[in-house]
């Protein structure tokens, strides 16, 4: 009688005792499994710690310095400034006219580019195999191209002299990059064409995985090409274009390249000049790095800026990005 109470008691206090100790355990695979990712990213992390977080350090750390030739040869130890370097920028009115020129200049590009990548993507889905090849074929051609290449093909194909398009057009020996306009009119649609086939290839794949039900419910209710994209299409694809949209915010509004080569470094006067290209004058031109620095910073902060703006808009409509 007395043992098979004790038995059953030293059960129950067993039972008790391996769910404490499993109730013990649980959090180990739990903490192991939330460090896991961490450890996988770690090698990743460390690269992007070098190659991005550190020179943007240094290049706040030169903006905030008085950083000319004399510090770089050694002659001169460099100096804090504190907010000086910014407060000359922005008294500076040639800073505000390049900074209003490369903003309009952005706007037109990234429209630009959203709307013909758009339209060919979806003449993509329209054409049959062979020209759906090609037409791919030749935007990954245009996309691989290096900017420089591209930059002087384009030159050539509007040279006032031995260029096709002038003669083509029959306007003589018009020069395309004197003008400001027309300068920015040509730096554009090269831009435009080296950035196109990025949106094309991304919004096409984003097409082709929408639900073909879909797209034959609206051809029956009668709905046009323009109508099908805007009420349908365009919806379905917003991640997919929230995320071309902000690629190319950030690649037009630190064009380089084009501008500098295309312009010879940005044109008559500096009348198409860029911001990217004004930060590269102050700092190598003239050796005032820290100008330069406070160029790029403030650069690094518009984008930064019109991407969070971007995106909490779009939260804020009840998007899940």
């Amino acid at each position: 009688m007395t043992g098979s109470p004790l038995s059953s008691g030293g059960a129950v206090r067993g039972r008790v005792t391996v769910r404490r100790g499993f109730s013990r355990r649980s959090p180990r695979p739990f903490g192991r499994s939330s460090v896991t990712p961490w450890i996988y990213l770690a090698p990743a992390l460390v690269v992007l710690g070098g190659l991005l977080v550190y020179p943007v350090y240094q290049l706040g750390l030169i903006s905030f310095l008085e950083y000319t030739q004399a510090q770089v040869s050694g002659g001169e130890p460099a100096t804090f400034q504190g907010f000086g370097n910014y407060a000359e920028l922005f008294g500076d009115r040639e800073f505000w006219r390049v900074l209003l020129a490369t903003v309009l200049f952005a706007a037109a590009c990234v429209v630009s580019t959203l709307a013909v990548g758009c339209a060919l993507a979806v003449l993509l889905t329209r054409v049959r195999a062979v020209p759906r090849l090609a037409l791919m074929l030749a935007g990954l051609g245009a996309w691989a191209t290096p900017a420089v290449t591209g930059s002087t093909v384009w030159l050539l194909l509007f040279d006032p002299d031995f260029g096709p398009v002038n003669r083509m057009l029959g306007i003589g020996d018009h020069s395309w990059t004197y003008g400001r306009y027309s300068a920015f009119l040509l730096v554009l649609l090269e831009v435009v064409w080296c950035s196109f086939p990025f949106v094309m290839v991304t919004v096409y794949a984003g097409i082709r995985a929408v639900p073909a039900e879909v797209l034959e419910a609206a051809a029956l209710d009668g709905a046009s090409q323009w109508r099908v994209w805007r009420s349908v299409l365009a919806p379905m694809l917003r991640p997919i274009l929230v995320v071309v949209t902000i690629q190319s915010v950030i690649w037009d509004f630190k064009v380089f390249t084009q501008i500098y080569v295309m312009t010879n470094g940005g044109g008559i006067a500096g009348q198409n000049m860029v911001l990217n290209v004004y930060a590269y004058q102050k700092a190598f031109a003239s050796s005032q790095y820290s100008l330069g620095s406070a160029i790029g910073v403030v650069m690094l902060l518009i984008l930064l800026a019109v991407t969070l703006v971007y995106l909490r808009l779009l939260r804020r409509q009840g998007e899940e990005l």
